[in-house]
């Protein structure tokens, strides 16, 4: 049976998961530190929701790795699926940038992602790390897609104009469910486009341009917002690889 694996950090989704598992009848361990305790390290089936900094490291000691998504993927994705330029780039060469653009890291929240000029980025940082670097867009809505074996799971909206729906309840209307539905159906059936067994892709509208990828994240990682906890328990389970 699955053992759900929680860090030290209490939040207001792992509490969800937590509940999810308990009317599974998982058994569920919640960390007292950042290290995995030796009665742990001998679960048949452990499945780990935790920050991305820490992911990688308490996946080795327990013997699993988790999937990630490549840093590179958005850039790889045909323009009618991103509906802007992108390119994968270093911190460095970001810096000596002379006009504007949205920079992020790819996979983690090392630093802010938004509209930067070269010379105002974060300091402190090394500048052989990866960034993605975009045109400069407006979104007028995004959602969260729990994805597992290229079928859409789960999803909800997360944020309009900028601003987080959470006082909202993520709630969307029967119109943009259909249009998320159909742009995310015509995604995961392009058998051209990579994607993991289990993964989180954020979609959403772009002023003037229309639906396309936001990002993809690593769903052991990733905020529910308003997903279903059960069925992103789901996905997150596929995300737990054997390596020993």
């Amino acid at each position: 049976m699955p053992t759900l694996i929680l860090t030290p950090r209490y939040s207001e989704d792992a509490q969800l998961l937590w509940k999810a598992a308990s009317q599974l009848n998982w058994p569920i361990a919640r960390l007292q530190s950042w290290q995995i305790p030796a009665e742990l390290k001998h679960v048949d089936e452990p499945v780990l929701y935790c920050e991305a900094l820490f992911g990688p490291t308490l996946a080795a000691e327990l013997g699993i790795s988790l999937l990630e998504p490549s840093e590179d993927w958005l850039t790889r994705l045909p323009y009618a699926y991103r509906q802007r330029q992108i390119h994968l780039s270093t911190l460095g060469d970001a810096r000596r940038n002379p006009l504007p653009a949205f920079v992020k890291p790819p996979n983690d929240k090392s630093f802010p992602a938004q509209v930067y000029l070269g010379t105002g980025l974060p300091q402190g940082y090394d500048d052989a790390m990866s960034v993605l670097v975009s045109d400069i867009v407006h979104w007028e809505k995004e959602f969260r897609c729990f994805i597992l074996q290229r079928k859409l799971v789960t999803f909800s909206i997360y944020s309009r104009d900028g601003h987080t729906q959470r006082d909202t309840g993520f709630v969307s209307t029967e119109e943009e469910d259909r249009e998320l539905i159909q742009f995310v159906n015509r995604l995961l059936e392009d058998e051209t486009v990579p994607l993991p067994d289990a993964t989180v892709v954020d979609v959403g509208v772009i002023a003037g341009r229309g639906w396309a990828c936001v990002e993809k994240n690593a769903a052991w990682g990733a905020g529910m917002y308003g997903c279903e906890p059960r069925l992103v328990l789901e996905v997150i389970q596929h995300t737990v690889q054997k390596t020993k």
